[in-house]
């Protein structure tokens, strides 16, 4: 499995969890640092894009190639997810559009999200999931919306055998740990939930994200929905 980071210690968390346990060999890449993405993905099951600090609409060279790249497994109609920033990509290789919220909002800490009529008719959706954004996206003309949010109305959508989330299911506590401490500074946007909700509400709604992340996994990689 091919999976995109953008940082140097970026883990890709319960997702690498997941595909590890199922047996899938993880060929994680890291496109910032020089990484190649291969032209076809023959020798892949599928590709995740994950998060990052960045915003799709950088110019920087990495980010303009990432969003090209996608057009290779929605050719080839493999398995792709893109997380948050990888969602961003997804949506702007589709035709959509990358945007901060027009009163400033953000996402940060866990927020409430409601499934859409093909959402609910797909699966089962956690009621809180956890965010890190200060920006969102549109879903493209050929995109299904699945989930809507708080502040940003478009959390999860599908495109043939792909799919955007704007929310971080493969958040562990690890990693919640690390942003709280390493990013404590974004505590102060508006919409931002303090440090300590953080930590209070992965132990009231980490549970059910993991048990959807595992439902979810599962209906993407057995799955597919053909474009």
């Amino acid at each position: 499995m091919l999976l995109i980071v953008h940082q140097a210690h970026s883990s890709p968390g319960g997702v690498g969890n997941w595909l590890r346990a199922k047996g899938y060999p993880l060929d994680i890449r890291r496109p910032r640092f020089g990484d190649p993405l291969p032209d076809t993905l023959a020798g892949h099951s599928g590709a995740v894009i994950f998060g990052g600090p960045q915003s799709a609409n950088d110019t920087d060279d990495f980010i303009r190639r990432e969003v090209e790249w996608i057009s290779v497994p929605l050719t080839e109609k493999k398995p792709f997810l893109g997380i948050c920033l990888g969602a961003q990509m997804l949506s702007l290789q589709l035709g959509g559009k990358v945007a901060s919220h027009p009163e400033g909002l953000v996402e940060i800490g866990y927020c409430q999200i409601s499934p859409t009529q093909e959402g609910a008719a797909l699966m089962d959706w956690p009621s809180h999931v956890y965010q890190w954004h200060r920006e969102g996206f549109t879903v493209p003309e050929a995109g299904v919306l699945l989930a809507g949010g708080e502040h940003f109305d478009n959390q999860a959508f599908n495109y043939g055998s792909a799919f955007g989330l704007q929310f971080h299911p493969e958040a562990t506590h690890l990693i919640m740990n690390r942003w709280v401490t390493s990013a404590c500074s974004r505590f102060v946007l508006p919409g931002a939930r303090p440090g300590p909700a953080h930590r209070r509400d992965h132990m009231r709604y980490g549970p059910g994200q993991r048990a959807w992340l595992d439902r979810f996994l599962t209906r993407w990689i057995e799955a597919p929905v053909d474009a």
